[in-house]
């Protein structure tokens, strides 16, 4: 590893990483492949806005249903 790792210019641990998730990759060692993750790491983030943007529209209604109840009670 080390050997490799200096001909091609990177760090043993770095080299290390990459045959790792090479291995995971191609089913040879345990552990989420690359696209699982990054399908994931999407799906949260889509998650994380589609809960913003509810959360934005349920305060928003509620101010707009305040705004028409004070509406009506005005004579």
């Amino acid at each position: 590893m080390t050997s490799i790792a200096a001909k091609i210019g990177c760090t043993p641990q770095t080299l290390h990483d990459w045959v790792k998730k090479a291995e995971v990759d191609s089913g040879q060692r345990a552990g989420v492949p690359t696209d699982t993750a990054e399908k994931l790491k999407a799906l949260e983030r889509e998650n994380r806005e589609l809960r913003q943007a509810n959360e934005i529209l349920r305060k928003a209604s509620a101010y707009f249903a305040m705004a028409e109840l004070d509406r009506r009670s005005k004579p």
